[in-house]
């Protein structure tokens, strides 16, 4: 059995992760979060130690090791500006990492810690979830057979949040990297992951609460749309929206979107895992974006969304 330590245990995610580990037949050993609203791990670790202070957590940990009781896999489901800190702290521990998207918010993070990596035996898997949805894998198989085709594609992903979330730390971009980051991430590296390198960016409006542009990839060129506000939702929509349009074929990618961790973690477990080196296109895509000036064209969204995303 897989024995599991967790940072992050009160965040929004954190219980898909635990859920992962149950299913995967694993055993969350410990977890740590300075906030203690966490009564849901009683329905799968109920027995796992739990923490409030880092240094306790650390010191648990140590005495795993001195007792031959090491921990496997560290999964860290905490504020991204924290992740480098909190893999190196696994990597150091002799721990392999799961860690949640995004991996690090800039580009020279990453390299810092792949060089880590690579001194170590250890591991570092990242999550992005969305290349395992079967409809996913069924259109890479098509675009790897159609070696010459050029794709028309469409990504919109627009999911409501409250008042609330401006005001916690996804909120602010020094810990988040912002919406293109937090959010965006995933998406940005399904779209490299089925059609290639990146070739030219356009960020037409990047706003808080709504970021899009253009993206030209070498098999596609992408139009994209990231808010996180309720009235660009189309109708009949009330909470989300995720669809991909290739060459004006629907894929939904709402379908199971919240319940893939299992399979990631299952994907882990089997020497399957998506590595730290594979998060690079993403990460210096969104990092710049988040960066870049915004091209001067219509800051009208719902003209944009009109015209370019039939909403």
């Amino acid at each position: 059995m897989n024995s599991f330590a967790l940072i992050g245990a009160s965040g929004f995610v954190a219980p898909r992760h635990m859920d992962a580990i149950k299913k995967c037949g694993g055993n969350l050993i410990c977890t740590f979060d300075p906030h203690d609203n966490i009564g849901f791990i009683d329905n799968y670790f109920p027995e796992a130690f739990f923490f409030t202070e880092f240094e306790r957590f650390e010191r648990f940990i140590n005495k795993q090791n001195d007792e031959n009781k090491k921990i496997d896999f560290l999964s860290i489901c905490s504020p991204n500006y924290v992740h480098d800190t909190h893999i190196r702290f696994g990597i150091k521990n002799d721990i392999d990492v799961i860690c949640e998207k995004p991996i690090v918010l800039n580009p020279w993070n990453l390299k810092s810690l792949i060089k880590l990596n690579h001194k170590s035996q250890n591991k570092i898997y990242n999550i992005f979830q969305l290349r395992l949805l079967p409809k996913i894998i069924e259109l890479k198989k098509n675009i790897a057979e159609n070696k010459h085709t050029k794709y028309e594609v469409n990504l919109t992903y627009i999911t409501k949040r409250g008042r609330w979330y401006s005001n916690s730390w996804k909120g602010n971009i020094n810990k988040s990297g912002g919406l293109v980051t937090n959010i965006g991430i995933h998406f940005f590296d399904l779209l490299i992951w089925l059609f290639g390198n990146v070739e030219d960016v356009k960020c037409f409006i990047n706003n808080p609460d709504l970021v899009s542009g253009n993206l030209i990839l070498k098999k596609a060129n992408v139009k994209w749309f990231l808010s996180t506000n309720k009235k660009y939702l189309p109708k009949n929509h009330n909470t989300s929206f995720r669809e991909l349009s290739v060459n004006d074929k629907i894929i939904d990618l709402s379908e199971n979107f919240i319940n893939m961790h299992y399979y990631i973690y299952k994907e882990i477990l089997n020497g399957n895992g998506i590595q730290i080196d594979e998060a690079i296109p993403s990460l210096d895509l969104v990092y710049q974006i988040r960066n870049m000036v915004v091209s001067k064209v219509s800051n009208d969204a719902h003209l944009y969304l009109k015209k370019d995303f039939l909403l």
